[in-house]
C-alpha cells in the first residue's frame, strides 16, 4: 500500500469517527444554551456528593474509636494513615466481638435470602406478566386489577397477617419464612407486564407456534432472552428490596444464626453496653459493600432493562 493510500485510508477512518461521534447530536435549534449546560453540570454534581457522602463519612467514622468520633474531625481520619491499618483491624475485631462471631454468617444470610426471592420473584414476575399481556382468559383483567390494587398496600400492613398463617405452618423461625413473602412483587409483576408487551412481538410467537414450538419452550428459549435485560431491572429491584427488608425478619427469625444483616446489627445496637460506633459503621459499611457490588457488576444491564420497551418498534 502507498503512502497516498495509506493517507487515504486515515483521511477516511478520522471522518467515520467525526461523523459517528456526531451522529446524535441534536439540531442547533434545539441544543441547551451555555448557562444551561452549566447549570445541568452542577445539580449533577451537587447529587452526586449528597449520594456519595454518606458512604464517605462511614468510611472515616469506621476507623475511629467512641472517643474519636465526637472529639475529632468528622470528615477526615482521626490518625495518621500510616495508623489507620491498625484502627481498621481495630474496629473490625470489635465488630465480631459484639456479633459474637456471626457478623459474616449475617451477611451470607442476606446473600441467601436477597439472591433466592429476587431469582424466584423474578422469574415469578417475568411469567406472570408475560402471560397477562401475550394470552386472554377469563377474569384476566380482574387479576390484573387486583394485584395492581396490592401495589397500593404497605408492606407492614401484610406483616402480621403472613406471620399468623407461617407460624400455623410451623416455619417461623426459618429461612422459607423470609424468602416465601419476597419471592412475590406487584410492582415486578407490573414492570414484565410492560416490557412483555412492548419488546415481545406476537409474530415472532406465531412463527415459534407454526414451528411446532411449544408454550414452554417459547417462553423459556425465546422469551426470556428478550426480556433479559427487563430481568436483570426487576432483579435488582428485588435483590435491594429484601435486603433492606427489616420489619418482615423481626417478626419471623429469633435465631443468631438465620438474622439478616439488617436485624443482626440493630440487635447489636439494642444491647444495653453498646457504646462502639465504630464497630458499628464498620458493619453497616461492610453490610452495603454486596449490594454496591452487585449494582456496579450489573449496571449497563440494568441501564438497558430500564430503556427496553421505551420505544415500540
Amino acid at each position: 500500500m502507498s503512502k497516498e493510500e495509506r493517507a487515504a485510508l486515515r483521511a477516511r477512518k478520522k471522518a467515520d469517527r467525526i461523523r459517528d461521534l456526531h451522529a446524535n447530536d441534536l439540531p442547533r435549534s434545539m441544543q441547551p444554551s451555555a448557562l444551561v449546560k452549566t447549570v445541568t453540570i452542577i445539580v449533577l454534581v451537587l447529587t452526586l456528593i449528597y449520594f456519595l457522602f454518606p458512604i464517605y463519612w462511614a468510611i472515616i467514622a469506621s476507623t475511629k474509636t467512641p472517643a474519636q468520633m465526637t472529639g475529632s474531625n468528622g470528615l477526615w481520619f482521626a490518625v495518621g494513615i500510616a495508623d489507620l491499618p491498625n484502627a481498621i483491624a481495630t474496629n473490625y475485631g470489635k465488630l465480631l466481638g459484639w456479633t459474637r462471631g456471626n457478623f459474616w454468617r449475617w451477611v451470607l444470610n442476606s446473600l441467601i435470602y436477597s439472591g433466592v426471592s429476587a431469582a424466584v420473584g423474578t422469574l415469578v414476575a417475568v411469567m406472570a406478566g408475560y402471560a397477562t399481556a401475550k394470552f386472554n382468559f377469563r377474569g384476566k383483567n380482574l387479576a390484573i386489577g387486583v394485584i395492581m390494587g396490592c401495589m397500593l398496600m404497605p408492606a407492614a400492613l401484610l406483616t402480621i397477617p403472613q406471620y399468623s398463617i407461617f407460624h400455623a405452618m410451623h416455619l417461623t423461625d426459618t429461612m422459607l419464612a423470609v424468602i416465601i413473602p419476597c419471592c412475590v412483587s406487584p410492582f415486578g409483576f407490573f414492570l414484565g407486564r410492560v416490557y412483555a408487551q412492548t419488546s415481545v412481538p406476537n409474530e415472532l410467537l406465531e412463527a415459534a407456534r407454526i414451528d411446532g414450538a411449544s408454550e414452554a419452550r417459547i417462553f423459556f428459549t425465546i422469551v426470556l432472552r428478550i426480556l433479559a435485560p427487563a430481568m436483570v431491572t426487576i432483579f435488582l429491584f428485588l435483590f435491594v428490596a429484601t435486603w433492606n427488608n427489616f420489619l418482615l425478619p423481626l417478626m419471623m427469625i429469633s435465631a443468631d444464626t438465620l438474622k439478616p444483616v439488617t436485624l443482626g446489627l440493630y440487635g447489636m445496637v439494642s444491647l444495653a453496653t453498646f457504646n462502639d460506633r465504630g464497630a458499628l459503621m464498620m458493619g453497616a459499611l461492610l453490610g452495603v459493600l454486596p449490594v454496591i457490588i452487585l449494582f456496579l457488576a450489573l449496571q449497563r444491564y440494568w441501564q438497558a432493562g430500564l430503556a427496553a420497551g421505551a420505544v415500540k418498534g
